[in-house]
């Protein structure tokens, strides 16, 4: 079978340069996904860059101040094979796992079988189990009845908010691909009838539009995006409604913030796991 081309960049910094370089990589050059490899008792990492379309490398040298090595990938389907030796996660009340891993589901939790196929969001990714460790806690606090999964990539979120409140929940994402998967992992999940995923491009897409104001939205995408969606986000939740942005690094939280908070969005908690953020913010009830 052929697989879309696939390009990777990679480059070995200081580790704690490794934040920075892929945040850079994230903002300046419109990635699929930035990974960080470290290993203990190295003063090093590696940063990797998967893109679909051969990448500036001359960009990406001046991005991260030191050369950096593009390679095209074989073809080979790389994400599912990097799922193939991934251990499940646990997060919260969610027990996330692979095909391979489908005998391993202990008693107690909320299982959640996600293969991403040619759409990133496995439960790996710090941000990804962040966000699910926050709605875990939204559900022990209330129900939620109108939920948005803004950049669903394999569907997850949006699949534990369907299990956790029985609610119908709607999926967008820019990437057509990510949407099919998100149908396929649903479907997989039993959640077929209330994971309804859509192609969308913000949240003026009429399939948006029509279902607002949510009373929760998630967005697990990227600092980027998130300060360039505040407006839209913000029109599109209902008063006392939450919202839980991730995809962002620590330093970036004060950035994000500086777009959500003269909406009148107020910052409840804000969670972290190594150099990544989820932040959890509250429509006030007496805005505009």
């Amino acid at each position: 079978m052929t697989h879309p081309p696939l390009w990777k960049a990679t480059v070995v910094v200081a580790k704690e340069d490794a934040g920075d370089v892929a945040s850079a990589f994230e903002l300046g050059s419109d990635p699929q996904a930035v990974l960080i490899h470290e290993e203990p008792f190295k003063p090093d990492a590696t940063v990797e860059a998967l893109y679909i379309a051969m990448p500036d490398g001359d960009l990406l040298s001046r991005l991260a101040a030191r050369d950096v090595h593009v390679a095209l990938l074989p073809d080979v389907d790389w994400i599912k094979l990097s799922q193939e030796g991934l251990p499940p996660v646990r997060a919260g009340r969610f027990f996330v796992y692979g095909a391979h891993d489908k005998g391993k589901v202990p008693d107690g939790v909320i299982p959640i079988r996600i293969e991403a196929g040619m759409a990133f969001g496995t439960g790996h990714h710090a941000t990804t189990a962040l966000c699910l460790g926050v709605l875990s806690d939204l559900a022990r606090r209330r129900a939620y009845n109108n939920v948005l999964d803004l950049g669903c990539g394999t569907g997850l979120l949006a699949i534990g908010a369907a299990k956790l409140w029985k609610k119908k929940v709607l999926a967008s994402d820019i990437d057509s691909v990510a949407v099919a998967v998100t149908r396929d992992n649903a479907r997989a999940n039993g959640e077929s009838a209330l994971v309804h995923a859509v192609t969308a491009d913000g949240l003026t897409s009429p399939a948006l539009a029509a279902k607002a104001p949510y009373d929760l939205i998630i967005a697990n995408i990227l600092a980027g995006p998130l300060t360039q969606l505040a407006p839209a986000v913000a029109r599109a939740l209902e008063k006392g409604g939450m919202l839980i942005l991730s995809g962002l690094l620590t330093w970036q939280e004060n950035l994000v913030l500086s777009f959500y908070r003269p909406h009148g969005l107020i910052l409840r908690e804000t969670r972290r796991e190594g150099p990544w953020s989820a932040l959890v913010l509250e429509a006030a009830r007496g805005r505009r």
